[in-house]
Parts: structure tokens; C-alpha cells; sequence
């Protein structure tokens, strides 16, 4: 018997030398990016503007690094905390963690070159080597053309700076020591040509990373395979409802099939009508994370480029059921 526990000794020894050993290799090895690049990117009027567009319109940055109004449909951004940062994701929006966003007006990035953003937004590694968790969609980010990225590093550097105390990020573990492995250098693309309407959409739709929140996922957050773009994500609010994405394929009866490019369009621009007000919002009601009115600055030619490319998808029945109340105890 003795034996048998000196034998079963020794093998939990050598099991916790290795798991020590992996979680020491992990660490010290990971993440592993290329050093950050000499950039310095001019802040002309063009490049900022453009910036700007991206940043505001279809990337938008801006809607998770600044402060939103959720008593309002939609939760538009309230004036005068663009880019100031800390919007909290936490284990009540099924984060294994909790993570605030960044400040990243000059404020917040005085001390980052323009190739420490580049290589940060492009491959989720700060300037001092840590591992983002991917609450900021940068393997989406790394595809994108350089030029893109170049405009809205420009366009952030010329937003207005305020100061803001940010809490430092933490993962749960194991989640800390896994995201360590996730960056990987950045594999950017050539910006299709705009004549070039269905490979546009589809470089507007990776750079918005509208599958992100409109693909189901597993208990770990991964994309369920066979089914991207097909909706219900789920998406928690403080107060216990529950809002799932849409299903954007092009099924007939669950997704957006029976849509006409008219229809499409017409379902961003409404929040741009002068006559329309975004209507208030009482705890327990239905909202959406969706920044309806920040996706309604885009172009038309480009939200119809994206209609094309994703009228091309594969169409998967799904039928969301988008919101769920609070439960509440009797």
C-alpha cells in the first residue's frame, strides 16, 4: 500500500511540475507578436477625416471607448466622453473577467508611438507587451488595410483629451493565461475597390466585425461552426434582460432574405431622420447594444455594399427570439 502511495505521489509531482512548467512557458514566451513598427502617420485633413468615418461609422471605436446612454434606445454615446474610456464588461455580461475600455484620447495614448497603436489595434498587444482580451475585436482589426488603421490612429490623436482614471483589466483564470496565445501578427488586406461591390461588403462587414455579435456561440464564446452570421448571440444587460443578435443570413423566414437593398438602407437611416428621437428606456424594457445611431452615418453606398455581400452568405434558418425580460422572483 505504501508503494502504491509513493507511486501516486511521484506522478502528482511530475503532473504539477509540468503544468508549472507550461504555465512558466506560457508566460514568458506569449504573446507572441512582432516588435511594433516605425511609424509616423501624418494628421492631414483627409487622413483625419476619413478616420473619422471609420472610427464613428463602421469600425466604431468610438462606441466602446466612450460613455453610453442606455436610459435611451440603443444607448447613444453621451456628449463629451468620446474616447475617455471605462465602460465596464463584467461577469454579469458573461465575461470571464472584468474589463474596462481604454482611454484613447491623446490623454490616454500620450505615451504610445504611432506604430505601438498600429501593432495594438491590429494584434490586441500594448506597448508593454501585455495580451488584450478581445473585447476589442483586433483579429478583425488585423485584417483590415494598413491605410484604414493609419486613418484612425490620425483621427484619435486630434480627439479632444480628457482625463480619466481606468481600472486595470483582469481575466479569470485559466481565461488570463489562454488570451496570452491569442494575438498573432496582423494579416492586413488590400481594400477592395469600391466597384468591386460584394468583396467591398465584405471588407466593410470584417472591419465593422458585424459577425462577431451576429454569430451564435458556445459557453466559452466560441462561434458554433456552420453557423456564422445567423444571429442569437446573447448579450445581458445589468438588469437581468437579455438582448440576442439578428439573424443577418439570407434565409427567407429568419433572416433577411425577404429584404430589399431599400429596406436594408432604409432600417440604418431612420435614425438619422430629423423627425425621429430615440425613445426612452425603463429598466426591464427592451434596448439593443446595437449603435443603431452610429452605423446611420455611413455612406449608402457603402451599407448597400454590405447588403450585397451578405445577400451572398449562405441562408440559415434561425428564428431569434431578440429579447428576454428580467426574470423576477415572486
Amino acid at each position: 500500500m505504501k508503494k502504491i502511495f509513493k507511486i501516486l505521489a511521484y506522478a502528482i509531482g511530475v503532473f504539477l511540475v509540468f503544468v508549472i512548467c507550461g504555465i512558466a512557458f506560457v508566460n514568458f514566451t506569449y504573446p507572441k507578436v512582432s516588435p511594433a513598427l516605425e511609424l509616423t502617420i501624418d494628421h492631414g485633413p483627409d487622413r483625419v477625416a476619413r478616420g473619422a468615418y471609420l472610427a464613428n461609422h463602421v469600425v466604431v471605436c468610438v462606441d466602446c471607448h466612450s460613455t453610453r446612454d442606455f436610459s435611451l434606445l440603443s444607448g447613444p454615446i453621451k456628449p463629451g466622453t468620446i474616447g475617455e474610456g471605462g465602460e465596464l464588461f463584467d461577469h454579469s455580461m458573461g465575461f470571464p473577467g472584468v474589463f474596462y475600455s481604454k482611454n484613447i484620447t491623446p490623454t490616454g495614448i500620450s505615451d504610445y508611438s504611432d506604430g505601438e497603436l498600429f501593432r495594438l489595434i491590429t494584434t490586441g498587444v500594448t506597448n508593454d507587451g501585455r495580451a488584450m482580451f478581445p473585447i476589442m475585436p483586433y483579429p478583425y482589426y488585423g485584417k483590415m488595410d494598413p491605410e484604414d488603421i493609419y486613418d484612425i490612429i490620425a483621427y484619435i490623436r486630434t480627439l479632444d483629451p480628457i482625463e480619466s482614471e481606468i481600472p486595470d483589466s483582469k481575466a479569470d483564470f485559466p481565461v488570463s493565461l489562454i488570451l496570452k496565445t491569442i494575438p498573432k501578427d496582423a494579416d492586413p488586406q488590400t481594400k477592395p475597390a469600391k466597384t468591386d461591390q460584394i468583396a467591398y461588403g465584405g471588407y466593410l462587414v470584417n472591419a465593422a466585425s458585424c459577425g462577431e455579435c451576429h454569430s451564435p456561440v458556445d459557453a466559452q464564446g466560441t462561434r458554433l461552426p456552420g453557423k456564422d452570421y445567423s444571429g442569437g448571440r446573447e448579450f445581458s444587460f445589468p438588469d437581468g434582460s437579455v438582448v440576442r443578435s439578428a439573424n443577418l443570413t439570407p434565409d427567407a423566414s429568419t433572416g433577411i432574405g425577404s429584404w430589399s437593398e431599400d429596406t436594408f438602407v432604409g432600417k440604418f437611416k431612420q435614425y438619422l431622420d430629423s423627425g425621429y428621437h430615440l425613445p426612452k428606456v425603463q429598466p426591464g424594457e427592451f434596448n439593443t447594444i446595437m449603435p443603431w445611431v452610429m452605423y446611420a452615418g455611413m455612406e449608402e453606398s457603402d451599407l448597400k455594399a454590405i447588403y450585397a455581400y451578405i445577400k451572398t452568405l449562405t441562408p440559415i434558418p434561425n428564428q431569434v427570439v431578440k429579447f428576454s425580460p428580467p426574470v423576477t422572483s415572486e
